[in-house]
């Protein structure tokens, strides 16, 4: 076998197969005690665009989902909540930065409780690291 044919292959099974474990551990996370997501929205350039990026990372830095919008509102925040909670199930802690319509939003789901919220810039934890790793790769 060629390496053309092995990467033909991996090009069209391995995200695939990238999938069905990334739901696998999630499906294993769900009943995992301690299971918490971080919160954060960043701007990007899209299209020439500037959007806010949503995106929910487990505690192991494992991105569950993302949305993106031109909004940085209660509604958005709500929709993309939505979707993470349908989608993931409810983790035991939320961690959030100091934006208010994270709350505005958890309060409209009732979970405010399971809210923790970081003001510190500096912030150790799996949005920071993916936050530089995305700005290392698309320096603007």
């Amino acid at each position: 076998m060629c390496h053309g044919t092995a990467r033909m292959w991996w090009n069209r099974f391995g995200p695939m197969f990238a999938g069905e474990i990334r739901r696998q551990r999630v499906n294993r996370m769900r009943d995992f005690r301690h299971w918490r997501w971080h919160l954060d929205e960043m701007h990007v350039k899209l299209n020439g665009e500037m959007v806010y990026l949503w995106r929910a990372v487990d505690h192991e830095g494992e991105v569950l989902e993302s949305y993106v919008s031109k909004t940085r509102d209660k509604a958005t925040a709500l929709a993309f909540m939505k979707k993470a909670l349908k989608r993931h199930g409810s983790p035991e802690k939320i961690t959030t930065d100091g934006l208010l319509t994270y709350g505005a939003a958890m309060t409209e789901l009732r979970c405010r409780e399971k809210q923790e919220t970081r003001r510190c810039r500096r912030e150790r934890g799996p949005i920071c690291r993916l936050r530089s790793s995305f700005l290392r790769l698309h320096s603007w």
